[in-house]
């Protein structure tokens, strides 16, 4: 059966909706002090705000070591109606502490905890099973690796190669941050070494790098591209990201093409006291790019296409 794995179990990828394929709840890191998400009442009431602008499903893509609340997670999906994908993986390692553990372990050790991530489900430092409001198991259902700007470190080398080894062993979608959108490519050639197809990958950030030219050669590849860089207007105005998502979708059918808010700071959620919410893709970027796009490619990039990259090989 073809299946997207949430928080609160296996899904139909027909019943996703509308798809915000980057977010986050809860997230802890050293790169982002005083920007911590960590009240799970605050983060819910984004969760509701998100779903009410009319997200259906979103991923949470927190990865090992930065916060991750899996618990509290599947319990704002049962009180929202919010349907949530969490990753497993590990972000780049400037997002760990330099005494942090993870940062030496090895290819086989981050596998194995990846993996039984996705199969088995999250556990507790203790090492008991984290379960849903029901008593179910709570699994990934997206592995995520990150790189820097256009470095690809031993840390973050291993990690990809424990992502590769995650999917060929689960069928589970991929997830990279690129830092600025850079080495798409690249890590395309690691991860296609690995035995990892392009389809299976979404490369996060690459409306970071508003390159039309650039963003059609990964698609031609089979890569999905993450477009989740709206109400960032100090890099890049929204307009400027429509017209470079207007042209690509023209060369493309909109194959491949992703949306997600990736707001990810306490001082950009409004139950944090910020601005603009996590609900500004639905309410503010959703209605100029539906102007801009036929129905059927619109479709494709709000629901489409996600469904298609979240469903387990």
């Amino acid at each position: 059966m073809s299946r997207v794995r949430t928080v609160l179990g296996d899904a139909d990828p027909s019943t996703l909706g509308a798809v915000d394929y980057h977010e986050h709840l809860f997230q802890v890191s050293p790169l982002l002090p005083g920007d911590e998400l960590d009240d799970e009442a605050r983060s819910g009431e984004e969760a509701a705000a998100l779903h009410a602008a009319g997200i259906a499903t979103m991923v949470e893509a927190t990865p090992t070591g930065l916060g991750r609340r899996p618990e509290a997670v599947a319990r704002i999906s049962a009180a929202t109606g919010l349907a949530v994908v969490q990753v497993t993986g590990a972000h780049h390692g400037g997002h760990y502490a330099a005494d942090d553990p993870l940062l030496s372990w090895t290819v086989a050790e981050l596998a194995d905890r990846f993996g039984a991530e996705v199969t088995d489900g999250f556990r507790d430092r203790a090492g008991r099973p984290l379960v849903g409001p029901t008593g179910e198991p709570i699994r990934a259902g997206v592995v995520k690796a990150g790189i820097r700007y256009w470095a690809i470190g031993p840390f973050e080398r291993r990690v990809l190669a424990a992502a590769a080894r995650t999917h060929r062993r689960t069928g589970c979608p991929i997830m990279v941050h690129l830092d600025f959108g850079s080495a798409a490519h690249e890590v395309l050639d690691l991860l296609a070494a690995d035995g990892v197809p392009a389809s299976a990958v979404a490369l996060a950030h690459i409306d970071r790098n508003l390159d039309p030219g650039l963003h059609v050669s990964l698609i031609e590849r089979g890569a999905q591209l993450g477009y989740d860089g709206m109400a960032r207007h100090r890099e890049a105005p929204d307009s400027a990201i429509i017209d470079c998502l207007w042209k690509v979708a023209e060369q493309t059918e909109a194959v491949g093409i992703l949306l997600g808010g990736d707001v990810a700071r306490a001082t950009r959620y409004r139950s944090y006291g910020g601005l603009p919410g996590l609900d500004y893709l639905p309410r503010r970027f959703l209605p100029r790019l539906r102007s801009e796009l036929s129905p059927a490619s619109y479709s494709a990039i709000v629901g489409g296409n996600a469904a298609r990259w979240l469903t387990f090989a």
